[in-house]
């Protein structure tokens, strides 16, 4: 669900610039599976994504349907957007997790793990449409990422097994992100001079 989440909005960002159906499909895809492609090469490993044609296959049907059906699928797009706040949870923690196999409890190998596998692919989404990426100038996401991670990397450096260190910090990160849209959370800013 986290990889259809994330692929309908890299294809509602290609429909809102006009990209015809190839461009979609590219966008719904980058955005799909660019993290954790991005994480897996860092890493050291042979991408899942091409491994597992799932994934892909996945991320160029969403571009399909939303190609087809975006203007009926436009009404739902507050449902999307809370499968991407669980999409932004899980793919925190299984980033973190790979990165945990690979190299142990480190942090911040844990930390970049998680963040680029689930804020890599919308990074390069908007970098694609020559936009400044979202998680760099509002909206609470790349923050939930990092809480989630730290609740994750806290909870399993106690001891506690990993799937139950997984489930809280799925239940953190997500968490915060439904409550930062619920309450419009943003980061704070530089004040521009007068």
């Amino acid at each position: 669900m986290g990889t259809i989440a994330f692929a309908v909005t890299g294809a509602s960002k290609a429909i809102a610039h006009k990209a015809d159906i190839f461009g979609i499909i590219v966008l719904a895809t980058v955005v799909g599976v660019g993290g954790g492609v991005t994480r897996d090469v860092i890493f050291g490993r042979f991408p899942t994504a091409f491994s597992d044609p799932i994934y892909v296959s996945l991320t160029v049907l969403v571009g399909v349907v939303m190609f087809f059906l975006f203007r009926r699928l436009q009404k739902q797009m507050n449902v999307w957007l809370v499968f991407d706040a669980v999409g932004l949870g899980v793919f925190s923690i299984l980033g973190a997790s790979i990165a945990y196999q690979v190299v142990g409890l480190e942090f911040l190998p844990m930390l970049f793990g998680g963040m680029i596998t689930a804020i890599g692919g919308g990074i390069l989404r908007d970098v694609f449409v020559r936009e400044i990426p979202i998680v760099f100038v509002k909206e609470v996401y790349a923050i939930a990422s990092i809480i989630g991670i730290v609740v994750f990397y806290a909870i399993l450096s106690s001891g506690v097994d990993i799937q139950i260190a997984s489930i809280l910090g799925i239940v953190v990160g997500t968490g915060i992100r439904l409550l930062a849209m619920k309450f419009n959370w943003n980061l704070p800013k530089v004040r521009e001079l007068d």
